[in-house]
């Protein structure tokens, strides 16, 4: 589990959003929704320790993250950033295989059981058929699949994303986050993600954590519905939201 205490987040002095207590628990999906600028990244960040917190506490299984060596993050916590991966001549397998490398020591070779672990991650993101494929020749769904095996085979029980759908299309967008919702159930994982595709993460994720004026709301999709939070929230990007139907429309 990983409890933020009373967490601001910002770069150097500047605070982006302050006095966050919120917690991840494993098992679930959940999804981080606010309009750009807000704070989505910086959170995220924060949370994956590329940044420090400017005042609160990050806590992974009741230890502090700040007090863990990259070793220990890196075997705690997986991180897909949005940057596309730009990589030559590079096989999905050997990708998803550098997901290994929190294990493999300075020489990073591969043994046996990592190879085992590598062809897992890829069967379970169904990508099989695409294992010695390299990197450019692949879709841009194909390529967030692999980068969501190398997650996988870094076997931690944390996966942060930022916008993992960002460059896909309706339908690749669907079987990622579904894909995604299926692994942090059977899987155990904690998974999570910002995104803007509101529609979707409304109805696929467990839970939903909603940044709006400063503060962030959480709880399930049908909890922030009764509530009246999804309509402040989608109602100021001009947006009505139809609960029964779970459909968007814009005003």
């Amino acid at each position: 589990m990983i409890e933020l205490r009373h967490l601001t987040v910002g770069y150097g002095e500047k605070a982006v959003l302050s006095d966050i207590s919120q917690t991840l628990s494993a098992g679930q999906m959940v999804c981080l929704l606010g309009a750009n600028g807000v704070g989505k990244s910086t959170i995220l960040r924060t949370l994956s320790g590329f940044l420090p917190p400017l005042s609160g506490e990050v806590l992974l299984d009741g230890r502090d993250l700040t007090s863990l060596s990259l070793s220990q993050r890196s075997k705690s916590i997986s991180v897909v950033l949005t940057e596309r991966v730009e990589v030559p001549y590079m096989k999905v397998v050997d990708l998803v295989g550098m997901g290994r490398s929190p294990y493999t020591g300075f020489f990073g070779t591969l043994s046996r059981e990592d190879k085992s672990i590598v062809t897992e991650a890829i069967e379970m993101v169904g990508i099989s058929c695409l294992a010695q494929r390299t990197i450019d020749t692949l879709s841009d769904g194909e390529r967030q699949k692999a980068l969501l095996a190398k997650a996988l085979a870094q076997q931690t029980p944390v996966i942060f994303l930022d916008e993992p759908t960002a460059f896909l299309d309706f339908h690749a967008k669907v079987s990622t986050l579904r894909l995604m919702l299926r692994l942090a159930h059977e899987t155990n994982k904690t998974i999570f993600l910002s995104t803007h595709d509101v529609e979707m993460a409304i109805q696929l994720s467990d839970v939903l954590w909603v940044v709006q004026d400063g503060q962030i709301a959480s709880g399930t999709p049908s909890l922030l519905t009764k509530n009246g939070t999804l309509h402040r929230f989608l109602e100021a990007e001009g947006i009505s939201y139809d609960a029964e139907e779970r459909t968007l429309k814009i005003k």
